[in-house]
């Protein structure tokens, strides 16, 4: 059975992918994942006001003292910074590219164009293969449109796109008002493909402190049906855009679901820090067992065979859909 998928270009042996998380942040679970049969992985996020806080904090420290005892610049004896800032991820870059057999694609996530534009290029000198924007923004101020909201993402789609030679995909949220159109103009500025989609995390109340905490979820099955929809609606739009779904991503047949939707590739993050890097392999196997019991013999030929190709008004569908939805409860 040919379990190839290409992917922004790039043949990948499987069309599971390992999406950013902590497993994906050591070099010992990546070499794990990549046994498992892995088909490429996402690095986490290199976040552009994680790094500078992380160097201003250094700087400070390094230099307490220094304007009051001329020789307080000897307090502190030569250490490895390595592991700390834009460091950190370069390590990882390198070290992941030269020991992996997958190809590495490293996800960046600025505040400022500047800086989405200088640490995809540093990824890619490291040797990432691919670059990934993780568009995770919330539009708070009420002064800015919706309009300009998109058109600030798209301009950071297009400065990316054009500063770098290798792919750009784009992870976007599902929070548009008219979700497909964006999604064709993010193509139009250059971006190899999509990935559907970002979570936002909602924040918790600790009632005993009223603090504010932060609050991780791993995310459900049932999450897998919005990416699985809008992948479904955008293939027959996009034809050679790469897709990717991710979100509620558990076992073998929720990668089929993508895969028949139209995903090129299907990521998972929640079910691989459950049960560990090595479910990857039996995710791949449930797969396998599926498509000889249905007949398959590629993934390329199961791929998109229930996208909305034959529809011929896509929102008539979505709206009977909902309607069958309705309708299907029972007591």
């Amino acid at each position: 059975m040919n379990m190839e998928s290409v992917y922004l270009g790039m043949t990948l042996r499987s069309p599971l992918v390992a999406s950013p998380s902590p497993h994906t942040g050591r070099l010992d679970t990546l070499l794990r994942l990549d046994d498992a049969g892995i088909g490429a992985v996402v690095l986490p996020s290199l976040f552009e006001e994680e790094v500078e806080a992380e160097s201003m904090t250094l700087t400070s420290r390094m230099e307490a003292g220094s304007g009051v005892f001329g020789e307080a610049l000897d307090y502190f004896p030569d250490v490895d910074l390595d592991h700390l800032g834009l460091d950190r991820h370069i390590m990882l870059v390198e070290e992941a590219s030269r020991r992996l057999s997958v190809p590495v694609i490293a996800s960046v996530n600025g505040r400022s164009a500047g800086g989405w534009v200088h640490y995809a290029q540093e990824m890619v000198q490291a040797g990432a293969r691919a670059i990934e924007l993780n568009m995770y923004d919330v539009a708070v101020d009420p002064d800015v449109t919706g309009a300009e909201v998109e058109a600030g993402y798209l301009d950071l789609v297009l400065a990316v796109c054009t500063a770098v030679d290798v792919p750009v995909t784009v992870k976007l949220s599902p929070y548009f008002s008219s979700f497909a159109n964006f999604a064709r103009r993010a193509v139009e500025q250059g971006a190899r493909g999509l990935v559907l989609f970002n979570r936002f995390y909602q924040p918790d109340l600790d009632l005993e402190t009223l603090d504010v905490t932060p609050k991780l979820e791993l995310s459900r099955p049932g999450e897998l049906r919005l990416p699985l929809r809008w992948i479904a609606v955008l293939r027959p739009q996009l034809p050679g855009t790469s897709l990717a779904l991710t979100s509620g991503v558990a076992a073998g047949a929720d990668v089929a679901k993508g895969l028949l939707a139209g995903a090129d590739v299907v990521m998972s993050t929640s079910e691989l820090l459950r049960q560990g890097p090595d479910r990857a392999g039996q995710i791949l196997a449930d797969l396998r067992a599926w498509m000889e019991e249905h007949g398959y013999e590629s993934v390329d030929q199961l791929r998109g065979s229930v996208a909305q190709h034959a529809v011929p008004d896509p929102g008539a569908y979505e709206r009977a859909q909902y309607q069958k939805v309705l309708k299907s409860w029972h007591a």
